[in-house]
């Protein structure tokens, strides 16, 4: 008997170190810049936003998308009004409501805004990045107009703290509706390369599903690299990737520094299917946006 009792007390003893074991090694596969409980210290490191609250395991931030619905992570999307007149400006009021169903007004400054608001037509044109200001009771506010008929996707992207007093990266979306004839626009040919103005806009590396890949931006203009880009929003570049069919959502922020003169972005998607990549940059203080068309098979 007490051969058996101390056989099944090394076991567990041995089970628990395993276990501890395994648990370090899935901590330290999360892609570089993203931190096994994904929240926003102080500082710009790369990261990307996916559907709410934190990395877990060996599964990168983005395999799951953001945006999908009105709640996440104990916190709600309340818009005033949803309806819009075609190429009309109007304000667009929300608020974000906690567990206690009360506005959150405990905001944190990311990339030197404490919300970002991204806007696109369903058939992923018209992109739009906002930052509505907050009044004292909660309630965001940004003039916004949405050019053509259809529905469009605003998603709010933002960290806040819960209830338990813990921030939480969140993604909240809601449907805008913008009344008259709609015509959809055909999604162009997945490319490397865009124009903008007067610049050049490329990309290299192959997104993969389920593990996070590098992705290189650069800007040429008159076919000669631009070596002067702007930091906008405490950044180098930032880069939003919508996925057709249901408008998931992933935010990403690059690496702090250029890389050879490229801006450095880690992004990971979750599944095969078509993407609508947007690079926003900053040069002489105006901010253009790279449009670029994904396929991941």
């Amino acid at each position: 008997m007490a051969l058996v009792v101390g056989g099944l007390v090394l076991a567990l003893i041995g089970g628990f170190g395993l276990g501890r074991l395994n648990t370090d090694s899935a901590g330290s596969a999360n892609p570089p810049g993203v931190s096994g409980d994904h929240t926003h210290a102080p500082g710009t490191a790369p990261h990307e936003h996916g559907p709410g609250a934190t990395t877990t395991g060996t599964t990168p931030v983005g395999t799951e998308l953001g945006g999908l619905s009105l709640s996440a992570a104990g916190f709600t999307l309340v818009p005033a009004s949803t309806a819009f007149q075609a190429g009309q400006s109007q304000p667009f009021q929300f608020q974000v409501l906690g567990t206690d169903r009360k506005p959150v007004t405990n905001f944190t400054v990311v990339h030197d805004k404490p919300l970002h608001m991204i806007v696109a037509r369903r058939d992923l044109s018209g992109y739009q990045h906002l930052h509505p200001s907050m009044a004292p009771d909660g309630t965001w506010s940004v003039p916004l107009t949405l050019a053509t008929p259809g529905i469009w996707r605003a998603y709010a992207d933002f960290t806040a703290a819960d209830a338990t007093g813990k921030q939480a990266a969140v993604t909240l979306g809601v449907d805008l509706v913008v009344n008259g004839d709609y015509a959809p626009r055909v999604l162009p040919p997945a490319a490397r390369e865009a124009t903008v103005d007067e610049f050049t806009v490329t990309y290299e590396g192959t997104p993969q599903v389920g593990a996070s890949a590098p992705m290189m931006f650069r800007v040429f203009a008159n076919g000669s690299p631009v070596n002067d880009l702007e930091r906008y929003l405490g950044a180098y570049g930032h880069l939003v990737a919508l996925r057709g069919g249901d408008l998931g959502y992933v935010h990403v922020h690059p690496e702090e520094q250029l890389v050879g003169g490229a801006v450095k972005f880690w992004l990971a998607v979750p599944s095969p299917g078509n993407y609508r990549l947007f690079f926003d940059f900053q040069l002489a203080g105006v901010v253009r946006t790279a449009e670029f068309t994904l396929t991941v098979s």
